[in-house]
């Protein structure tokens, strides 16, 4: 399983940095859980302290994270995220699941033409995907 999972591109995020806004490296090889890699239109620093912000979803779509990579990219940066603790982590990709099937749905309706409802949606998403996101994986 990849450690970082990818954001759909089509669901935007917010990155905003947090008020302590830098973790000591030393901190940074300690942190071995996963995360989630998005877009955004500028870089941070390895070890910055962000909150990942997904606005589409409401103010309970936030979660606290630290950079873990950040790399240029034609027109703009694709940045690694890391959560320092399993809650965040689990919170995080919760979210992520709920972008994943949203981004899922619209390609559905896309090649279907046709609104699709959001539970089969979510069904059809969660049986081909699920094993991704179980606590297993978090290892």
């Amino acid at each position: 399983m990849r450690r970082f999972l990818r954001h759909p591109s089509d669901l935007p995020v917010e990155l905003v940095l947090r008020k302590h806004n830098f973790l000591p490296r030393q901190r940074l090889h300690n942190i071995s859980l996963g995360g989630v890699a998005c877009n955004s239109i500028r870089g941070f620093r390895k070890g910055t302290a962000i909150e990942l912000r997904i606005p589409l979803l409401g103010e309970q779509a936030s979660c606290p994270g630290v950079v873990a990579w950040c790399r240029k990219q034609p027109d703009d940066y694709l940045v690694g995220i890391c959560f320092t603790d399993e809650e965040s982590l689990f919170r995080a990709r919760m979210v992520e699941q709920v972008c994943q099937i949203e981004a899922y749905r619209k390609q559905r309706e896309a090649e279907s033409g046709e609104p699709q409802p959001i539970e089969q949606i979510a069904e059809e998403w969660i049986a081909q995907h699920a094993i991704e996101y179980s606590a297993s994986s978090l290892n």
